[in-house]
């Protein structure tokens, strides 16, 4: 079955509902719409335990169908391509599962709980390949335009060898020790805290950008509420029951990427008075490039001559023709709005200078995998990509618990386990 504009059909089911989940359907809402895709989307089921819950969820969504097990929603036949928006715990067993029977698998970051986990993950997504099956890590951040320009700049030298990589990611949710318990502050559930929940943002951007991998890393974590309330009927009757917090509430690490250069990286849920605040910039020998989320459609960018004559920012102002120019005393990063149809993904959208949202990074995710299935190339970030992070995300506990103790990441390749 295809769309009326004579597409075939691509089946998603969804296994997961809440905040993920509304974001990746409003992506396979939208995605058709925005793009000329070679395949159309259709949402085909969505799974959740609570069944009342679910079939609302379908319904507000735009769902076709609901299911209450993963299971029963890998076997349909109308589903071709499985996204996962479960908590971490479940992303190993719904994955492979979902490979195994020749489904397409979106999942979610981080990929896993532990490197054992993202090592069976990516081996089976290896095996899939062979088949024509593909299988993506969902770094959705990739997607934005400006960090998509980022990368295209420091692929063309733009920046020149890499020096440093300062990278943070701020919330505040957690500030308030009465927020409740929820599965994100469970190791069971979560593997980790910040640090996988933001702080795989973060190692994911650094390596995406440079296309350096992290090498080592120097860390500390600390849990600054070690209980919280269990969210209401949780409990037993009566008193104020609380739960341990088992993961961390905030990490900094530092790290050498593969060519040299240093980085440092924070992650935190206790930031007062941040809400959503990544950022990260890049520093090279001939310049450098700076983004912030809450300025989702803006890129910094900071370029010295580029003709072997003076640097921009020097005593001396002598750029000559094709260098930077610019007169001392007014020198400094400039701004590139972010909406040109020349910059990634623009083309489909608004006129220039009609800014996007954090919504659209998800619709650009949908539209990259679903045109990799389509041509049959592999998209990006792959399981292995994934699996990759995860080591650095293991590396990092590992510093921690030996109090920043230098630990080495393992270096790429998948192995048995």
């Amino acid at each position: 079955m295809g769309d009326q504009g004579g597409r075939p059909a691509l089946g998603v089911g969804m296994v997961g509902y809440a905040f993920m989940g509304a974001a990746h359907s409003h992506a396979w809402r939208s995605a058709a719409s925005v793009f000329s895709l070679p395949l159309a989307p259709r949402m085909a089921a969505i799974c959740g335990r609570d069944a009342a819950a679910v079939a609302a969820a379908a319904a507000r969504h735009g769902w076709a169908a609901a299911e209450t097990d993963w299971r029963a929603l890998i076997a349909r036949d109308d589903v071709q391509l499985v996204d996962v928006c479960t908590p971490g715990d479940l992303h190993a067993e719904i994955a492979t599962a979902a490979l195994a029977a020749g489904k397409h698998v979106l999942c979610e970051k981080p990929l896993a709980n532990t490197v054992a986990e993202a090592e069976r993950m990516a081996q089976a997504a290896e095996r899939a390949r062979a088949a024509g099956t593909v299988a993506v890590t969902g770094f959705n951040y990739r997607r934005v335009p400006a960090l998509a320009l980022a990368r295209r700049l420091v692929g063309e030298g733009r920046i020149g060898a890499l020096r440093q990589v300062r990278a943070a990611y701020l919330q505040d949710w957690l500030a308030d020790p009465a927020f409740p318990l929820t599965w994100r502050l469970q190791a069971d559930r979560a593997g980790s805290g910040a640090l996988g929940d933001l702080g795989s943002h973060l190692v994911d951007l650094a390596q995406y950008l440079t296309g350096e991998l992290i090498t080592g890393v120097s860390a500390v974590t600390a849990t600054f509420t070690r209980e919280r309330p269990l969210p209401a009927g949780a409990g037993p009757a009566g008193g104020h029951p609380a739960g341990r917090v088992t993961v961390d509430d905030a990490v900094a690490f530092t790290a050498r990427l593969a060519g040299g250069a240093m980085a440092t990286f924070e992650a935190t849920r206790v930031a007062t008075g941040r809400k959503n605040a990544l950022r990260i910039e890049l520093s090279g020998e001939r310049g450098s490039l700076a983004f912030d989320l809450e300025r989702l459609n803006e890129l910094q960018f900071y370029e010295t001559a580029r003709d072997g004559g003076a640097v921009q920012g020097g005593k001396d102002r002598d750029a000559g023709p094709g260098g930077a120019g610019e007169a001392a005393g007014t020198d400094g990063f400039r701004r590139i709005l972010v909406t040109e149809p020349g910059h990634p993904y623009l083309a489909a959208w608004w006129p220039p200078g009609h800014v996007l949202g954090w919504d659209v990074t998800f619709v650009h995710q949908a539209a990259d995998l679903v045109t990799a299935i389509a041509s049959g190339t592999a998209p990006e970030p792959s399981f292995a990509d994934g699996l990759q992070v995860q080591r650095v995300l293991g590396a990092v506990q590992a510093s921690a618990a030996a109090r920043s103790a230098w630990v080495d990441v393992p270096p790429p390749g998948i192995r048995s386990v």
